[in-house]
């Protein structure tokens, strides 16, 4: 038998959306070009992706999630998700993820700047790495 923890850390709702109205939401958009402008010159891809992953701490200051497997002789791990295979990734970046990640970057920023698209922008930042490469989090 295994427990598995999901743990989060970060700051309160309060400071997370004071930090979104004055600051988050025009540096995501800074941030998210950039990073999408490293992802598309292949030697700064790894950089680029390394931006992308983090695109919801930028906006919100979503806390990163770890997810810690305890098993029954108490040791502790962090379970990460089984990838898709690394041809088939690069294959999806080449063919369709360098561009639809980029109007998806943008329709998810215009929907954080009106309230009611809040929560659906919200959702498409963190999934923006599954729209670049496939990858899982």
């Amino acid at each position: 038998m295994t427990t598995v923890m999901i743990r989060q850390r970060g700051l309160g709702l309060l400071i997370r959306a004071i930090y979104f109205i004055f600051f988050g939401l025009w540096f995501s958009g800074i941030w998210a070009g950039i990073a999408w402008l490293l992802c598309v010159t292949i030697i700064g891809l790894p950089l680029g992706l390394w931006m992308l992953n983090r695109l919801p701490q930028v906006t919100t200051l979503q806390p990163q999630r770890d997810d810690l497997v305890i098993t029954t002789q108490g040791r502790v791990y962090s379970r990460d998700l089984p990838q898709s295979p690394f041809l088939l990734r690069a294959l999806y970046f080449l063919a369709i993820g360098w561009w639809f990640s980029a109007l998806w970057i943008i329709v998810a920023w215009a929907l954080c700047g009106v309230i009611i698209g809040l929560p659906f922008g919200f959702w498409m930042f963190n999934r923006v790495p599954a729209v670049i490469t496939l990858a899982r989090t």
